[in-house]
C-alpha cells in the first residue's frame, strides 16, 4: 500500500513538474541579467511560493466542488456567468498567444540546426507541420508530453553542465540591483512556473488515497519547487556561457558552444516546441468545437491562421510575448483562482491573500504600463 502511495505521489509530482517546464525558461537568463541576478532569483522563488499557493487553491476548489469541471466551469459556479465567458475568452486568446511564442522560438532553434537560410522559412515549416498535426486529430498521447518535458529537461541540464565549466564568466555574474528594471523578471517567471492545467489530473490521482489533502499539498509543493530549481541552474548555465544572453537564450549560444552540441539542442528544442504546439492547438480546437460549437472553418481560421497572423503583424519578440502572456493572462488567471477559492472555501480577505493578489496586480499593472 505504501509503495503504491509513493508511486502515485511521484507520478503526481512528475505530472505537475512536466506541465510547468516549458518555453518560459528561455526568457529567464535575459531578464535576470538585466535586473541583476539577486532580483531575478528573488522573483523566481517568490513565484514558486505564489504558485504553490495558487495550485493548492485550485486543487481545493476541485475537491470542494461536486462533479468534474474545467477552469471555465469553476468560474461559472463561483463567480457567475459573465466571469465564465470572460475566462473562456481569456483562455482562448492566451493559448493563441502561446502558440505564437512557440512560432517565434522555433526560428531560434531552427537556426541552431541550420544557420543559413531565411528564418521565416524555418518558421513556416514548423507552423505547417504543427497545424497539420492539430487538424489530423493527433491524439494527446503521453509521448507528446514526454517529448516536451524530456527535450527541455535535457537542454537545461546540458546548458548548466557547459556553463559551470566557464569559471571566468561565472565570476563576472551580475548580482547587482538594477532598480529601474526591478519588475522586469516578474511576468516571465509567472509564465515559466504556471502549471494550473495539471492540477485536475494530479487531484484525480491522489484524492482517494489516505491523507489525500496532505499528499496533494506535498506533491504540489515538490512539483512546483523542482522546476524552479532547474530554472535557476539553467539561468546560471546560460550566463556562464554568455554573460550577455539573447532574449531567447539559445540564439546567443551560437559561437559559444560547439556546432554538434548546438545541433542536438536545436533538434531537442524543436521536438519539444512542436509537441507543445500540438497540445495547445488541440486544447483550443476542443474548446471552440465542444464548448462554443464553432464551425470547422471558424476553428481552422482561429487555430491555424491566428498565431501566424499575429507573428506577421509584428508580434515577433519572444521576450515581449512571454512578458505579455505572463503579466496579463496568467496574472488574471491567478486573480480568478484566488477569488474562486475565497467563494468555494467561504473565506474572507486576509493579509496573506491580499499579498498574494498584489503579486498578480503588480505584474498586470507593469505590463499594461510598459
Amino acid at each position: 500500500m505504501k509503495i503504491m502511495i509513493k508511486k502515485d505521489f511521484w507520478l503526481a509530482v512528475g505530472l505537475l513538474a512536466g506541465a510547468i517546464i516549458g518555453a518560459g525558461v528561455f526568457s529567464l537568463p535575459f531578464a535576470f541579467q538585466i535586473s541583476g541576478l539577486s532580483i531575478g532569483f528573488f522573483y523566481l522563488f517568490l513565484a514558486a511560493a505564489v504558485y504553490i499557493a495558487i495550485h493548492w487553491m485550485y486543487s481545493d476548489i476541485i475537491l470542494r466542488t461536486e462533479g468534474e469541471h474545467r477552469f471555465v466551469g469553476y468560474a461559472k459556479i463561483y463567480l457567475g456567468e459573465k466571469a465564465a465567458w470572460f475566462s473562456m475568452l481569456m483562455t482562448i486568446v492566451e493559448m493563441i498567444f502561446v502558440m505564437t511564442i512557440y512560432l517565434v522560438l522555433s526560428q531560434s532553434f531552427g537556426n541552431l540546426i541550420l544557420a543559413s537560410g531565411e528564418g521565416i522559412a524555418k518558421l513556416l515549416i514548423f507552423w505547417f507541420l504543427g497545424s497539420v498535426a492539430v487538424f489530423a486529430s493527433v491524439k494527446r498521447i503521453a509521448l507528446l508530453e514526454l517529448l516536451i518535458v524530456g527535450g527541455i529537461f535535457l537542454i537545461m541540464i546540458a546548458i548548466f553542465g557547459l556553463g559551470i565549466l566557464n569559471a571566468e564568466n561565472l565570476r563576472s555574474l551580475n548580482f547587482n540591483y538594477n532598480w529601474p528594471a526591478a519588475l522586469l523578471p516578474l511576468a516571465p517567471v509567472l509564465f515559466a512556473l504556471s502549471g494550473r492545467v495539471a492540477i485536475p489530473s494530479l487531484v484525480k490521482i491522489l484524492r482517494n488515497k489516505e491523507n489525500a489533502k496532505q499528499l496533494i499539498w506535498k506533491s504540489i509543493a515538490v512539483g512546483t519547487i523542482m522546476p524552479a530549481i532547474l530554472y535557476g541552474l539553467f539561468a546560471v548555465g546560460i550566463l556562464g556561457l554568455n554573460p550577455l544572453p539573447s532574449e531567447d537564450s539559445v540564439s546567443g549560444l551560437i559561437g559559444q558552444v560547439p556546432n554538434w552540441i548546438l545541433f542536438i539542442i536545436g533538434i531537442l528544442g524543436l521536438l519539444s516546441l512542436w509537441s507543445s504546439y500540438i497540445v495547445v492547438g488541440l486544447d483550443v480546437k476542443n474548446i471552440l468545437f465542444f464548448d462554443l460549437k464553432f464551425s470547422k472553418t471558424a476553428i481552422f481560421l482561429m487555430v491555424v491562421t491566428a498565431p501566424l497572423l499575429l507573428y506577421l503583424a509584428g508580434l515577433q519578440s519572444f521576450f515581449g510575448l512571454v512578458g505579455f502572456v505572463g503579466g496579463i493572462f496568467l496574472a488574471l488567471e491567478g486573480i480568478f483562482i484566488t477569488l474562486m477559492w475565497l467563494r468555494a472555501a467561504k473565506r474572507k480577505l486576509t493579509l496573506p491573500i491580499v499579498l498574494l493578489l498584489s503579486v498578480f496586480v503588480v505584474a498586470l499593472a507593469y505590463e499594461i504600463i510598459k
